[in-house]
């Protein structure tokens, strides 16, 4: 590999183009941490109090005394007593790495403590958290707008990194902060998700092994880690920022979740999720990663729908049969009926042997419950436990032996089932 300046790989770029220089490509890695973050005097610090626990030590609140300006809140991450050269190393570099960004949705580095003992990285103070956590705490709170406010942030940081070529692979609602102004930034730069050479291996992140839940398929499979991979994984920060925090496909096991995506199933629409959004999320959710939107596209279509509010009135669950245009209903009167008319008539037997005789009984089967019959395959599990939603949304009052179930076969959403 050619060497430029500094031992750093040389890097060829487009005329008023930035790419992001990988802090591995340098011989000496305490090079890249002086060329992309400054120096700060530990004595014009002021820790306060400690706010979370990081994979190299403390997390804590505190101030930073800025020459020429007033002092202001940040955040810093110590380095644990008893590190290696390497771990010294991984945790510096996530500094050389936020330090090549300036992004008003990325997570700002103030500076490096390198000179004396804690090694610390100072960065801008988000006063709310983590977006998952924030979200859970105040569930139902916000205006759509808002929400669609807080993704397009998110959507503008991830265009940002894309254009500059750095691929994060960990993006989820967990690594992104809220500040006091409802302002997302990108966050977690860790260089702790280094390929190994063993092709078996999971690739390992801050949080662990592969985040199956927010992975492409393709980066599951094979280690395709792109901007399209993001992508992917933005479709699913959107999910979890519409439902709030929820957990994306719940209870599900992750080999659960990869034999369900690979059979074609996606998140079905959060509750109150508006149509449009629930199609994006889908757009980003595509098999091929060319059929995936850009992240710039994503920004121009989220600008779309600030701007035009009554695009995100329907709701994908809103309405159970829609009127425009009609749709066929099937009226049916028994369990035996209900699987015939949805096609799994191959299990009356399973139902009947498990005591699910009436069509009321249905209305509360879980996925636990299917498995247990002998309903296995997860395309069938999604398909009876669809329909089951579908006849719950309609509120259907069931009186057993006397009413008939009406279903209507385009509304069919999937949602979890305790």
């Amino acid at each position: 590999m050619p060497k430029g300046v500094n031992g750093c790989a040389e890097v060829v770029k487009l005329p008023g183009s930035r790419t992001y220089i990988h802090p591995h490509t340098y011989e000496d890695p305490n090079q890249a941490v002086r060329d992309f973050a400054k120096e700060i005097d530990a004595s014009n610090i002021r820790i306060e109090r400690v706010i979370g626990a990081g994979e190299f030590g403390e997390v804590c609140s505190g101030r930073l005394r800025v020459q020429g300006k007033r002092e202001i809140y940040v955040a810093i991450k110590s380095l644990k007593a008893g590190y290696s050269d390497k771990q010294r190393r991984d945790f510096l570099s996530e500094a050389s790495i936020m330090g090549q960004f300036d992004h008003p949705n990325i997570i700002r580095l103030e500076g490096v403590v390198t000179k004396c003992k804690p090694v610390m990285i100072i960065t801008e103070f988000m006063e709310n958290g983590s977006l998952d956590t924030f979200l859970k705490k105040h569930d139902g709170q916000f205006t759509v707008i808002q929400l669609v406010g807080m993704l397009r942030g998110i959507a503008s940081g991830m265009k940002y990194l894309s254009d500059m070529s750095y691929v994060h692979r960990d993006l989820a609602a967990r690594n992104i902060l809220v500040n006091s102004n409802l302002v997302c930034k990108v966050s977690d730069f860790g260089l702790s998700r280094v390929l190994e050479d063993d092709p078996e291996a999971a690739y390992t992140t801050r949080g662990g092994k592969i985040p199956i839940r927010w992975t492409a398929p393709e980066a599951i499979a094979y280690r395709k880690f792109t901007s399209a991979s993001d992508v992917w994984s933005y479709g699913i920060v959107m999910w979890e920022v519409i439902s709030y925090g929820e957990r994306p496909y719940w209870e599900m096991s992750n080999q659960d979740v990869i034999k369900a995506i690979d059979e074609g199933y996606r998140l079905p629409a959060p509750m109150d999720c508006p149509v449009v959004l629930h199609q994006l999320m889908l757009d980003c959710w595509e098999k091929g990663r060319s059929e995936r939107p850009k992240f710039g596209q994503i920004v121009t279509i989220l600008d779309k729908l600030i701007r035009n509010p009554a695009s995100l009135r329907e709701l994908a669950n809103s309405s159970v049969c829609r009127e425009d245009p009609p749709t066929p209903e099937f009226s049916v009167s028994t369990v035996d009926d209900w699987l015939d008319t949805i096609k799994m008539g191959q299990y009356k037997e399973n139902f009947s042997s498990a005591g699910y005789v009436s069509l009321d009984s249905i209305l509360y089967i879980s996925v636990s419950e299917l498995a247990k019959m002998g309903v296995t395959l997860a395309g069938h599990q999604k398909k009876i436990l669809s329909s089951v939603q579908s006849l719950q949304a309609q509120g259907t009052h069931v009186q057993t032996g006397t009413s008939a179930l009406r279903i209507c076969p385009t509304s069919l959403t999937m949602m979890e089932q305790q």
